[in-house]
């Protein structure tokens, strides 16, 4: 893979892998981009031209695919898929796409760039294609010398260029700055276009004008550099350099016999060159050169002698210390040998790793040099062969492992011995340290003044102990097993080892008699205590239930309690009345427990047992018993007076509750008939509209004789809420409902009234009779599913096709009713209300003045003048009306217009805004 102007491409077959690094380094060169720009233009110009055509902008003539699939057919001689020709974004993309499929198919796959970029005119992801255009039609097929692409290249420039002076071609940069690279190529092709001993390493700019000119005049090669970019550039860019000297390949390369050159095919290399200078200087340079290359190569072979010779040496004298297996059996002596060993690797062996590695290097680079002055290969000295050193170096490795495995495998032994040592050591101290104590705490008489609870817990730690020490017999079995093998292993202190082993026996087995001479006395003081431990366990058991009832039953006698109906107060009285019923078997419980604490104070006293009346289960006592039990029989009383209380408060509230009830169930439909009777009429269906005025005014003085009704329900509610009455079973109807629907009713008969005003005033002036009126209200009603007295816009658009009125299905019907919507819901509310579609209905149904109507009757005041004066509106219109007009009218700025002239149209245009229906 390899990265060009940012682009990541693969080729087929390892095809020009090493460009990748070389490629990175003008990825972001302004000086490289404007070079690359110029060449790459001219090489596809050199191409397109076959075909009739050119570019003059790289980033912007490539952007449709048009030319960048005609420049591939014309370099590769195929057809490529037929090209999309359509302008749209797509057609472009697509053109592209077909560009870069047949570049993968040559073998190069771009990774990271994308036909979008072509066509946004990405002018580094645009070089780059190109770039990878020129590779692969260009240079790939560049072979010389068994070199392909740019090696192959430059080998071609350095072969055809080394006999010329001031020549010497190592890359496709700083070799070609000075021109005279450009014009050995020409000259050894062709001298009779170029005077090669007239030029000069010091004018580089002549050289390359040279150059430029004679390969564009003679040899159809278009100038793709700039002198000035080549010599004002520190580095001039590669990719430019390399995209010119490919097309001095490809002009030379079929020529067989040109002016004074004879050219054979490579890779043979041989040249009759006959230069009008040639002399015996110029022999005795070759002979040098030829002399200088085998010198070389008699130093790298002596050097490689001389190297094998000493690596060998060192390997046959390190091989017998490596094979030694000999040590004095302690682990500080393997430990040194280990030691030395690790040093051997660190510090001895390195530098034959790199004398090994050199010696290969040199040998390779040898033979390569041998290989390309075609001299025969190297074979060294017998012995000192790479084969020879190889096969020498792999024993030195098999030795160096057996002896390390040796060295590992001996301080792991004399390790395990002196762990072994040092694990006894361990053990035994581990072991002594947890005796330490344990036969003096196993004499000891402490039980005897212990409480049961006190002597039950030492028996358990007795217990644990027991267990711990059987757990420690393992230990000692193992201190013992250690002992026998350290001496097995024949372990230089095997004498102290024993005899501290026999200690550690001799006092387990006193640990096992003392521990169970303390289990047996353990056990019999704990007989003694078990009686008053019973009686405490049943007082404990006893007296924390009823502790616990004691303590609910305080809380629930003084526990304020919010009741808001009978129900509820009868159900607390019945509650407490079952629990008197309880308190007789509370109080033998109490006598009971009291009991229990009287004998336990008997046996106390009898045995004199120190602690025995402290209860080791509970913390309760008999006094707090008794307090408790006196608390609970002085609150009994407390509690039904404070329920009788609450009970008359709950009838008084009873009785509010149904006044309220009976009241409201009266006001609450008396407001329904009234509100639907109100609706009724203002559906328009009963009578006139004089009719329905009359009758909504009568409503209205009933409604308001109606009222002293809500006051009285007011004052009721008010004693309702003083007493804390949140609900009411006896009505559905609550005050704030009451109070919304009464006005609701009178919001609903006034905006009747003002309804069917409105309706009669839009009838008197616009003559609308009242048939048209009821068959507007008919239709209206009809639409109107909800009774809510206005309608959607789809409900709407129905209505106005019940009613006859024409709008189209298609997107101009729906924009001439968009238009009537913005007339009858100008807010934009979603519905339209009764008043606006008899408004709208009124209008389209009788003859209604326009703005055309109203800009033709001023165009009569005017005499037909597209504008109008202030004398002639104060000669022909009212006073007021005429300065109305004056002060509203703009100036008039068409064409023959006069000082002061009016401009009556979009005045009158203005009157109607932009909705005249």
């Amino acid at each position: 893979m390899m990265m060009e102007n940012g682009i990541s491409m693969e080729y087929g077959d390892g095809y020009m892998e090493q460009e990748e690094e070389w490629e990175r380094e003008g990825l972001l060169d302004p000086a490289w981009e404007k070079q690359q720009k110029k060449t790459f233009t001219a090489w596809c110009n050199s191409h397109l031209r076959k075909a009739g055509t050119a570019i003059d902008n790289i980033e912007e003539d490539f952007r449709n695919g048009l030319k960048l699939m005609l420049l591939l057919e014309v370099i590769s001689g195929e057809t490529l898929p037929k090209p999309d020709r359509g302008k749209m974004r797509f057609h472009k993309i697509a053109n592209v796409n077909k560009a870069l499929d047949f570049i993968a198919s040559k073998g190069v796959h771009l990774v990271s760039i994308g036909a979008e970029e072509i066509v946004d005119g990405n002018l580094k992801m645009t070089l780059g294609m190109i770039w990878t255009i020129i590779l692969r039609f260009a240079i790939q097929d560049i072979s010389v010398e068994e070199m392909t692409a740019k090696e192959g290249l430059l080998l071609w420039c350095q072969r055809k260029t080394a006999p010329y002076k001031n020549v010497n071609v190592q890359n496709f940069h700083l070799s070609f700055k000075d021109g005279l690279a450009f014009c050995a190529l020409i000259h050894r092709h062709r001298p009779d276009l170029i005077d090669y001993a007239k030029l000069s390493k010091d004018n580089p700019l002549e050289n390359l004008n040279t150059a430029f000119d004679v390969a564009e005049k003679y040899l159809d090669i278009p100038r793709m550099l700039d002198p000035d970019d080549l010599i004002n550039t520190p580095k001039p860019d590669e990719r430019a350099i390399m995209t010119y000297v490919s097309c001095y390949y490809h002009a030379f390369q079929g020529a067989q016999q040109v002016g004074n050159v004879t050219h054979v095919p490579e890779p043979t290399r041989q040249y009759t060159y006959v230069p009008n200078n040639y002399n015996a200087e110029t022999a005795a340079n070759r002979i040098c050169k030829v002399l200088k290359v085998n010198q070389e190569n008699e130093r790298l072979m002596e050097e490689y002698e001389r190297l094998a010779s000493d690596l060998l040496e060192w390997i046959r004298r390190t091989m017998p210390w490596l094979n030694s297996r000999q040590a004095d059996n302690s682990l500080a002596g393997v430990q040194k040998k280990l030691e030395e060993y690790r040093t051997y690797r660190r510090k001895h062996k390195p530098p034959r790793v790199e004398q090994k590695a050199k010696l290969e290097t040199n040998f390779n680079t040898l033979q390569t040099k041998l290989r390309l002055s075609n001299r025969p290969a190297y074979l060294p000295t017998e012995g000192k062969t790479v084969s020879d050193i190889s096969n020498a170096w792999k024993g030195l490795e098999l030795a160096e492992k057996a002896f390390e495995e040796w060295l590992l495998a001996e301080t792991m032994r004399l390790e395990r011995l002196e762990h072994l040592a040092q694990k006894f050591k361990h053990k035994a101290d581990a072991h002594e340290d947890w005796t330490r104590g344990k036969e003096e705490m196993l004499q000891s008489q402490d039980f005897r003044q212990c409480k049961l609870n006190e002597l039950k817990a030492l028996k358990k730690k007795h217990e644990a102990f027991e267990s711990d020490l059987a757990a420690h017999q393992d230990r000692v079995e193992q201190i013992a097993a250690i002992a026998q093998e350290l001496n097995t292993l024949e372990y230089h202190d095997c004498v102290s080892v024993n005899a501290r082993c026999q200690r550690i026996c001799d006092q387990w087995d006193r640990l096992g008699a003392l521990t169970q001479r303390r289990r047996t006395a353990l056990d019999e003081a704990e007989r003694i205590l078990e009686k008053i431990d019973i009686l405490h366990l049943e007082f404990a058991k006893r007296a924390a239930p009823f502790n616990n009832w004691l303590d609910g039953t305080r809380e629930d006698l003084v526990d304020m309690f919010i009741v808001h109906t009978m129900e509820e107060i009868q159900g607390l009285i019945q509650a407490h009345d079952q629990f008197k019923a309880t308190l007789g078997e509370a109080d033998k419980e109490f006598n009971l427990i009291v009991n229990l604490v009287r004998e336990v104070e008997s046996i106390v006293k009898q045995h004199q047992i120190p602690g025995g009346l402290e209860n080791p289960y509970t913390t309760l006592t008999a006094h707090d018993m008794t307090r408790k039990w006196s608390d609970v029989r002085q609150l009994v009383p407390q509690r039904d007076q404070t329920l009788a209380n609450e009970l008359r408060k709950q009838q008084n509230n009873e009785m509010l509750r149904r006044q309220f009830a009976d009241k409201a169930n009266v006001v609450g439909p008396w407001i329904e008939m009234q509100m639907d009777a109100v609706t009724a009429i203002g559906m328009g269906l009963q009578g006139s509209l004089e009719d329905q005025l009359h009758r909504l005014k009568e409503y209205e003085q009933a409604v308001y004789a109606y009222k002293p009704n809500i006051e009285e329900l007011e004052k009721i509610h008010q004693a309702v809420q003083e007493s804390m009455i949140f609900e009411n079973r006896y009505t559905n109807y609550t005050m704030e409902t009451l109070r919304v629907g009464w006005e609701q009713l009178l919001t609903s008969i006034n905006r009747n009234i003002n309804e069917v005003e409105n309706q009669i005033l839009t009838r008197d002036s616009k003559g609308i009779s009242q048939e048209q009126l009821n068959e507007f209200r008919s239709s209206f009603n009809h639409f109107d599913k909800n009774r809510t007295g206005r309608l959607t816009p789809e409900e709407f658009k129905s209505c106005l096709v019940s009613l006859g009125y024409s709008i189209g299905k298609d997107r101009q019907g729906d924009m001439d009713f968009q238009r009537i919507l913005a007339v009858v819901d100008p807010n934009n509310t979603g519905y339209v209300h009764f008043d606006a579609f008899l408004d709208f209905m009124t209008r389209e149904s009788t003859d209604t003045d326009t703005a055309e109507q109203v800009i033709d009757s001023f165009r009569i005041l005017a005499a037909d003048k597209p504008y109008i004066l202030p004398d002639e509106l104060r000669r022909e219109l009212p006073p007021d009306q005429a300065e109305y007009c004056i002060q509203r009218m703009p100036p008039y700025k068409g064409p023959n217009g006069v000082p002061g002239a009016l401009d009556y149209m979009s005045f009158s245009t203005a009157l109607y805004g932009e909705t005249d229906l």
